[in-house]
Formats: structure tokens, C-alpha cells, sequence
């Protein structure tokens, strides 16, 4: 029952006590709904969540515990609570308290002590920054998933449990840094060093391979950096079958190499004579070929037969990558190996090389090993420069100094000036200004003060957010000169940021987490059910949803386009999967919609439909729990350990999955998150756990009646994501808390949240653009400034 404000209201209730609750004229509207609607639940007696509201009611003004008040704002801004099926208020009731609520903390939080919330003093660079930074400082790229172990996630992001430095750790950085200083400077090599490329096992390669010239089909096109000039040796193994048979060898077949394109080395391939001939025709598909120091591409790849047009746009798309189950058609490569050099013609001259010397510094250092004065000057005029890129700030003389030992270590060990350089370079990788971020308490300044990072600082922080690597030349300067702070020059170089190439990390690194794309690679399928998943459509997946994230940011459009796009992005592969007709070959291109295809933003994806699906079916709590975590920001708590999962209960398998979860949520302790999850989940089932769209389901039609946490119903992926922009700030505050959290390397807290709707309404006036949300986010006193201990 509801009562108006303007009328005392005494109800008394003779269950386990006398409980009393008010409703005076002129009491805040939040007081009223929390009064009205929340103390069945919350009062002191029985108080779910360990949140006594009575309690909080009576200790006063909302800011006196802001932390439990906001969590309190943001279940109703979510219209999550009460529950649905409780005593509700109207939609006039819930804006006026969530309104009411919203001024009293933003009030009380501006006439209060500023928060800024606390970063870690020392964070480790995440192996991902650690490429970034070794490709921005050394011109030189790696693919370090072969030097170092995967970073662990805390809060979603990988950039947040990073502290510590094992001695296990420090020794794959100090290997890291000894190849990389070797790759960078070309010094001469003790012996020919080796890598092995293995393809995908499910990787079908009976088309082209985009990147690859036309006229070819499967194989892959690697990125490597050769380190001097001289003769390398490329070696191919083909794929076998569990007997160890070469597949698909039939018929005749020409494999080529290619470096940057040209004809390198060819092979012809013909049945063998014989099983023995069979299971080791492959062992003398290797050439060595002379190649010049510095980044190549290098291509393996079967020259392609003439193949019927008219034929090949009738038939679907067959995978054809295992034996038993997709037999291939044609031989296909297994695995790469580069290694070399064997015939040294000398260090080259490369990009790496440039980006360190600046081809002036290189020349007038003798290389004789004499260790004369002038190797001395030339390497410390290098290092300096290295240095402030490096330890991202200004350096001195004492700083050059701590390296040079290792210059001089290295010049006698070595015998050249080049060898100097190198051991230079390997400490520089492995210092502690290198691999960690610091921020320490400046001195003088009481605990649990806010205070405004150094300009260094906060340009660390600023690239490591939009390039996740290191300040560029431009904000060293402008922090050095003490400027960098002053809004206008900060919203000036989020512009220029985003612009640049290097913001392609926010895609790759960024999206690709807060979306869950890097569960992609561990995703497979069940083969039986799905049989033409391969890990080409797997890729196609990621590049379509790492398409739409890097064109809203390239061309600055509002991040609501992320769920209501009217346009995807497509190759050939990607779009007979969806069936969509008219889409040719391997290059993604960005295709319009008419609305009959189903497709565009997130929610309509394949990527995202596919890592929220178990290997055989959909899974309409896991992809409740992706929105209301991701888009919604309001994630349910974790299950009790005692709650079986679905899979653990006397289901009938064959129940369609709406009726399975019903009687899931029979048990009580179930119904609680389940009540919430379910029905935003089955907006999607309309399409299966591959993303593909589907009427029926085990000869049953789909029922995709969903409802959002507020109670609104609605049917289908349309229905859910116009309630989702129906209240497009609930989306832009969970993307801006995600930016936040990868930004600042901290969980979000709920001190945070004043400072949180401020970036959201400095976003809303210039329509959600996302470099206004970025300009919102690095502007705040979240990102500037930094609370003592």
C-alpha cells in the first residue's frame, strides 16, 4: 500500500515486534520510497545484504554513509529493488527518490572533503603494455605470448593485479629484455636462434587468407623480425591425421614462401608412392632464403586452383579442418619455422636501429671495441634520450650514469661498440623505472588527502589509458613544462590520442576484455552440433565486434551506437554464417543494414552471443549475467556455494530451456539471482549458442519474452535494447566505470560515484560522443589527483 507525502502514517506490525514507519510532509523523497517500500527487508531485525536502512534512516542525512547510500541509489536507478513481485512504487516515485537521493550525495560530497580514491604506489606493466612499450621505445615488435606468461584479471581487467615481480617472473623479463636488445640493436649472434609458428588446429585453409596475395589459399602471413641481414632457413610441417598421415594430399599442389609479397621459394607437392613416403613427405619442405634485417612479412601459402564462381556462391560454407569429422580437401600447413642466421651479412640497417641511433649517433661511435672517449659520448647522448622515453620522465647525468657500467661491461665483453649497446639496452628493459609505475605519497601531506598527481605522473597515466604504452615526446614535453594538468590542454591531447594509431589498444585491449573477445580463443564448440565453427569464423567473430568499438572511436560517434549500430562488418565467412548475401571474399568491409538481417550492435553479435553459450546449448543466465554486468552495471552477487549448478538438478534435458530454468528456480535460494538474470537472458535466444539466428528450438517455437530488472517486459533483442536505451545513462555509467577501472588500474568504489555522474552528464551535452566520455574521465579528480594513505 502507498501513502502520499503529505500525510503522517503509522502502521504497526505484530510480527516479531512493533515496527513503525513515517511518512512526514516535506521528507525527502528518497526517505519516503526507502520508508515505504525497502524496511521489510532492510529493518534492523532482519537485514538482507547485511544493509539495515532502518539503521541508516535514523543516523541522518545520506552523507554521513554515502558508501551504503549509494549502493541503495544504484538498485533503484536500476529498478532492481524491491524485487520484482514485492510491493513497488510507481516509475514517478522511483525518478523523484532516485532524483532526491542523487542531489543530497552529489551536495554532500561537494560541501565535503575531495575524493580522489587511491591507486597502487608500484604496478608492474601488464605483458601487453610491456609489447606496446618495447614497439614504441625500440621499433621493434614481438609477440610477447612467447616471452611472457599471461597477467591475472581483477575486476575484469588485467591491469589491476599487478605488484609483484616473482624471481620465476624476473627471470623470463630478463630473457625477454636480452632477445629484444639483441632484435633492436643487430649486434652479431652467437649461433642461429629459432621460432615456430603453429596455425589454429581447427583452422580451415581451403580459401584465401586475407593479407596473402590473391590466387592463394590457406597457410598464414607472419609478422617477423629478422635481426641481421644473411640466409634464414624456413621450414613448413603440413597437418596429419591421428595416424600421422599427411591430410588432404591429393592430386597436385604448389606451396610458396613469400617475404613481403615476392616469390621466395616454391614446392610442388604429388601423392606419394607408398606409406612411408606418406607419413614424411613434409620433412624436406624447408629453404633457406636471403633476407635483409629488420620487420618482414613472411608468407606461406598453396598457390589456388581455378575453381566454378557460380558453384562455390550456391554451395554454404564446409569446414574442413580434422579427418574424421571435416576432412580437409587439400593439404594444409601445421606449423612455421624461421631460424637463422646461418650466412651473417651484417647487422642492416633497420627500423629499430633508426628509432634508437636516430642514423646519426650510430655513425661517429668507432665500433672498434676500443672503449676510446668517443663510444663513451655517443652512448651516453643514446641512452639519455632512451632513458626519458623509457622511465617517463626527465633524466640527468647520475641517471645515464647507472647504465653505463653496462654499456662498458658489454663493449669489453663484446668487442664493439654495438655490443655495449645491447647490454645497455637488456638493463634499461629490466629496471625497475621500466617495468614498474610508480606514484609514490609526496611528503608533507596528511593521510587520506587528496592531492593532484605530478604532470609526469599524470601523463603516464593518460597514455597508458588510450595507447597502453608509453607518453610519446609531445607529453613528456608538456608535463615537463607543468601544463599538461590544465583542462583545456588535456582535452586538446585526447583528441590528438585518439586519433593516433597507437589508440588501436583501447580495440585490442580494452574492448577485447570489458567484452570477454579473449574468451574467444578458448571457446569451442561442440562439433556434432555445430559443425561448420572453425577458427576462422572464430576470428571473423572478434574483427566484427572489434570493428564497431574501433569505428565509434575512430570517428568519435556516441557510444550508444555500440548497442543500437544499423550497420556491421562483414567478410564473406562472417556473413553466411549470419546469411547475408552479396558479401565476397576475405577483407572485412563495413556492410548497412535494412533491419530483416537481425544484426548491429553487441547484442546481435556473433562474438558475444557465442562466449555467453555453453559448447552445446545457449545460456540465457550467463547471458543475463553479461548485461546486467556489462551494460547495466548492476551484476547479481555471487551464488551460495551450496546452490547446485543446472546441469547438477533433476532437469528434464528435454524441456525447452524456459522451463528447465523455472524449475531451477523453484529452490529459493536459486530464484534470488536467477529472477533478475533470466529474463534479460532470453531476449537472446532467438539465436543459439554460435550466434546464428533460429525460429525454433528442439521443434518448439522460441519464446523470447524477456523483462528488465525495473519489471518492463518486452520480446525479443529489439525489445531489450530500446529498454536499454530507454535510459541511455545506465549504459554510459557502466562504460565510463569501465574506463576507469582499465584507466586507473583500481576497482570502482562507491565514493567514486559523485564524481562518476559528473563525467556522465559532461558526456551527455555533447550526445555521448566517446571522446567527450574520455575528456569527462581524464579531467575528473578521479584520473588527476590521488589519495594519500
Amino acid at each position: 500500500m502507498r501513502f502520499p507525502q503529505s500525510i503522517v502514517l503509522c502502521l504497526v506490525f505484530l510480527l516479531g515486534g512493533d515496527l513503525c514507519v513515517r511518512a512526514v510532509e516535506g521528507e525527502a523523497e528518497w526517505r519516503v520510497v526507502v520508508g515505504n517500500y525497502c524496511l521489510d527487508c532492510h529493518d534492523g531485525l532482519s537485514a538482507k545484504g547485511d544493509l539495515d536502512l532502518e539503521g541508516l534512516l535514523d543516523a541522518g542525512e545520506a552523507g554521513l554513509h554515502a558508501g551504503e547510500w549509494e549502493r541503495v541509489l544504484r538498485q533503484l536507478g536500476a529498478r532492481q529493488m524491491p524485487p520484482v513481485g514485492k510491493d513497488r512504487p510507481e516509475d514517478g516515485e522511483y525518478e523523484a527518490a532516485v532524483a532526491s537521493l542523487t542531489a543530497e550525495l552529489d551536495a554532500n560530497a561537494a560541501a565535503g572533503a575531495l575524493w580522489a580514491g587511491r591507486t597502487e604506489t608500484l604496478r608492474r606493466l601488464t605483458r601487453t603494455e610491456y609489447a606496446n612499450c618495447v614497439r614504441d621505445l625500440l621499433g621493434v615488435e614481438i609477440d610477447v605470448s612467447e616471452l611472457l606468461p599471461a597477467d591475472q584479471s581483477g575486476h575484469g581487467f588485467d591491469n589491476i593485479t599487478v605488484g609483484d615481480l616473482s624471481p620465476a617472473l624476473l627471470e623470463r623479463y630478463i630473457s625477454a629484455a636480452q632477445k629484444i636488445s639483441r632484435l633492436a640493436v643487430g649486434a652479431p649472434m652467437g649461433q642461429p636462434e629459432g621460432r615456430t609458428i603453429r596455425l589454429a588446429p581447427d583452422l580451415t585453409q581451403e580459401e584465401h587468407v586475407e593479407g596473402l596475395p590473391l590466387g592463394t589459399r590457406g597457410g598464414a602471413l607472419i609478422r617477423h623480425t629478422f635481426p641481421r641481414d644473411g640466409e634464414y632457413e624456413v621450414q613448413v610441417l603440413l597437418t596429419r591425421d591421428r595416424n600421422e598421415m599427411v591430410e588432404g594430399l591429393n592430386g597436385k599442389h604448389v606451396l610458396e614462401f613469400l617475404l613481403d609479397g615476392e616469390q621466395a621459394a616454391e614446392f610442388e607437392l604429388s601423392p606419394p608412392k607408398g606409406k612411408q613416403g606418406h607419413t614424411h613427405y613434409d620433412a624436406n619442405l624447408k629453404a633457406r632464403i636471403a633476407v635483409e634485417a629488420g620487420p618482414r612479412d613472411l608468407g606461406v601459402t598453396f598457390r589456388k586452383w581455378p575453381s566454378s564462381l557460380e558453384g562455390t556462391l550456391r554451395e554454404p560454407y564446409d569446414a574442413h579442418f580434422n579427418y574424421h569429422r571435416h576432412p580437409r580437401l587439400s593439404p594444409a600447413i601445421y606449423q612455421v619455422t624461421i631460424t637463422g642466421p646461418f650466412e651473417d651479412a651484417g647487422r642492416g640497417e633497420t627500423p629499430s636501429r633508426e628509432r634508437i641511433f636516430g642514423g646519426r649517433a650510430a655513425a661517429e661511435a668507432d665500433d672498434d671495441g676500443d672503449g676510446d672517449g668517443n663510444d663513451e659520448v655517443v652512448a651516453r647522448e643514446v641512452l639519455a634520450g632512451l632513458l626519458r622515453r623509457a622511465w617517463r620522465r626527465d633524466v640527468g647525468d647520475g641517471d645515464v650514469e647507472r647504465v653505463m657500467p653496462f654499456f662498458r661491461d658489454g663493449l669489453a665483453t663484446g668487442g664493439s661498440f654495438d655490443a655495449g649497446m645491447e647490454a645497455a639496452l637488456a638493463a634499461v628493459l629490466v629496471s625497475r623505472e621500466f617495468l614498474f609505475r610508480t606514484e609514490p605519497d609526496p611528503e608533507g601531506v596528511a593521510p587520506g588527502t587528496a592531492y593532484r598527481v605530478s604532470d609526469e605522473e599524470l601523463a603516464s597515466r593518460l597514455s597508458f589509458f588510450l595507447w597502453s604504452s608509453l607518453p610519446d615526446e609531445r607529453l613528456l614535453d608538456l608535463a615537463a613544462a607543468g601544463k599538461l594538468h590544465r583542462p583545456r590542454v588535456l582535452a586538446r591531447e585526447v583528441k590528438r590520442m585518439l586519433v593516433d594509431e597507437r589508440a588501436e589498444s583501447l580495440v585490442t585491449n580494452f574492448a577485447d576484455q570489458w567484452l570477454y573477445l579473449r574468451n574467444l580463443d578458448s571457446i569451442t564448440p561442440d562439433g556434432r552440433l555445430f559443425p561448420g565453427f572453425d577458427d576462422n569464423l572464430r576470428q571473423a567473430f572478434r574483427r566484427e565486434t572489434e570493428w564497431l568499438f574501433g569505428t565509434v572511436v575512430r570517428e568519435d560517434r556516441s557510444v550508444l551506437d555500440l548497442i543500437g549500430a544499423e550497420e556491421t562488418y562483414l567478410n564473406e565467412r562472417l556473413a553466411k554464417h549470419y546469411g547475408i548475401p552479396r558479401v565476397y571474399g576475405t577483407r572485412f568491409r563495413r556492410v548497412a543494414l535494412d533491419g530483416d538481417e537481425m544484426r548491429g550492435g553487441l547484442l546481435r553479435q556473433g562474438s558475444i552471443l557465442t562466449v555467453t553459450s555453453y559448447a552445446t546449448r545457449t545460456s540465457p543466465v550467463i547471458r543475463g549475467h553479461w548485461i546486467l554486468e556489462n551494460l547495466l552495471g548492476t551484476p547479481p552477487p555471487p551464488p551460495p556455494p551450496d546452490v547446485p549448478n543446472l546441469e547438477d538438478t533433476a532437469v528434464d534435458d528435454d524441456l525447452p530451456m524456459r522451463e528447465r530454468l523455472a524449475i531451477h528456480r523453484e529452490n529459493a535460494a536459486c530464484a534470488s539471482c536467477h529472477d533478475v538474470m533470466d529474463p534479460v537472458g532470453f531476449a537472446l535466444e532467438h539465436y543459439d549458442a554460435v550466434g546464428r539466428r533460429r525460429e525454433s528450438e528442439r521443434g518448439m517455437a522460441i519464446d523470447a519474452t524477456g523483462s528488465l530488472p525495473d519489471g518492463r517486459e518486452f520480446v525479443g533483442v529489439e525489445g531489450l535494447e530500446a529498454g536499454v536505451m530507454n535510459r541511455p545513462e545506465i549504459f554510459v555509467r557502466t562504460l565510463a566505470e569501465k574506463l576507469l577501472v582499465f584507466g586507473l588500474g583500481r576497482g570502482v568504489e562507491p565514493e567514486d560515484a559523485p564524481a562518476i555522474r559528473e563525467i556522465v552528464r559532461g558526456s551527455a551535452r555533447e550526445g555521448y560522443t566517446f571522446s567527450s566520455l574520455v575528456t569527462a574521465i581524464v579531467q575528473s579528480p578521479l584520473f588527476t589527483m590521488r589519495m594519500t594513505e
